[in-house]
């Protein structure tokens, strides 16, 4: 599925850049059952919408070569890796007890497939890494990774092998430090476990304060032994906008940039810290969540793009989508290659049931609809917080800010989102 691609068009910065974007078609065929909020379908919907705005000529697409057995026990152990590799639903009862021992059970069931997409998403992170280390690319994206809460001997939150622990190892053979950088609203617990007493790699991690999973990332928590500062942990409260999380996330990744000057780095883009995530609490829009993402290519460092978690998957395919490129495109048909009226047929076949063509809406809004599409279509209810702190988000500050979102846009994009959300809530999941 090799496709030459072509240098991203360049940013703000001005530089061009040359990116490797790794995708196994199979991917969204996973299934983790039955109710459960991590759905690899999301990674499909990504790549669809990257598709059919016809922006995969700007990167190398690669198929990943799944990891191999002792590509996972780089860090995992062998027993473990030796049981994702027999264990399957028909067998799981015979295996009761090493279920508990590796803690695979409702919130990492056994599936279908199970080893196979671990290999799948661990062999698209470690080859990025691979592409980074060669020079092959400035930026390497895999989607499909980024399942931070994986620990040497067992799984946990909906994670089975961490894939993030695997690249680094790798992009250390060639870099001396490595920069992890996670903005996913859980902490990443198995990345900074792992890490905690190496002064090679440097975690920071944006995360979600208190009696929340994982319940790790105190801002106590600095590393251990040569460890010691190498880790940092910026728990935040719910509710926490654009503007706030900003505040924080630039001075401290300047700060770290200019002390610790990384070879290369890796940043986790978790989408459920966006507002209206089924599982978050965060107030983070598209543009917000990736304004994180623009902020770290600005150091023009080889970077290393993972997904993470996100579980109102209409939303992380179209943060994923606006992000992995190029944040300062537009939607046009020069860019796009295809007139404005096919990417309307391809997005509203494809994004059911968002809009459907009961939905008689006039071709002027159709097009206003289909440029705003990405960033300003993103389902989600503000989350509401408790005024415990003077200086916290109150429900009036949120509000207000809500109605300026609405102010920004004309008169006529107002009345198109209304009737875009109007659609998107008659045609609910």
């Amino acid at each position: 599925m090799d496709t030459g691609g072509n240098s991203l068009p360049s940013g703000a910065d001005g530089v061009k850049r040359k990116v490797c974007y790794f995708y196994d078609p199979e991917v969204g065929n996973y299934y983790y059952g039955q109710g459960h909020p991590m759905k690899p379908h999301r990674i499909r919907m990504t790549h669809a919408l990257l598709a059919h705005y016809g922006l995969l000529q700007h990167m190398q697409v690669h198929k990943p070569f799944p990891a191999r057995d002792r590509d996972l026990c780089r860090f995992h152990a062998d027993d473990y890796v030796n049981f994702l590799r027999s264990i399957t639903p028909e067998t799981q009862q015979d295996q009761l007890r090493q279920l508990k021992r590796f803690n695979v059970g409702e919130d990492c069931p056994v599936f279908d497939g199970l080893y196979s997409f671990c290999q799948t998403y661990a062999g698209g992170s470690v080859g990025g890494a691979v592409k980074l280390n060669h020079g092959l690319c400035d930026i390497a994206i895999n989607w499909a990774g980024g399942l931070h809460h994986a620990k040497k001997c067992e799984a946990s939150g909906f994670c089975y092998v961490n894939d993030i622990v695997l690249a680094i190892l790798e992009l250390l053979k060639q870099h001396q430090r490595v920069l992890y950088v996670d903005i996913d609203i859980h902490h990443g617990d198995g990345v900074e476990e792992a890490f905690y007493t190496t002064d090679r790699v440097m975690t920071v991690s944006f995360h979600k304060f208190g009696d929340y999973f994982p319940g790790t990332g105190d801002v106590r928590d600095i590393g251990y032994s040569k460890g010691k500062y190498y880790s940092l942990n910026v728990p935040l409260d719910d509710g926490i906008d654009d503007e706030s999380y900003h505040y924080l996330f630039k001075p401290i990744i300047g700060k770290v940039m200019e002390v610790f000057k990384p070879g290369a780095v890796v940043l986790q883009c978790g989408a459920d810290s966006l507002s209206g995530d089924r599982l978050g609490c965060f107030n983070l829009s598209i543009k917000g969540h990736a304004e994180c993402v623009k902020f770290m290519r600005s150091f023009n460092v080889p970077l290393l793009l993972l997904g993470g978690g996100g579980y109102t998957i209409r939303n992380v395919a179209r943060c994923w989508c606006y992000e992995g490129l190029h944040l300062e495109w537009k939607l046009t048909t020069r860019c796009l290659n295809m007139s404005i009226m096919n990417i309307l047929v391809q997005t509203i076949l494809f994004m059911l049931p968002l809009v459907t063509w009961k939905t008689r809406i006039h071709g002027h809004y159709l097009k206003i609809y289909v440029i705003s599409y990405l960033t300003i279509s993103q389902s989600f209810s503000m989350h509401q917080v408790s005024n415990f702190k003077k200086d916290h988000l109150t429900l009036s500050f949120l509000r207000l800010m809500k109605i300026r979102m609405m102010e920004m846009r004309d008169g006529t994009q107002i009345q198109t989102w209304r009737l875009m959300r109007s659609a998107s809530q008659s045609q609910a999941e």
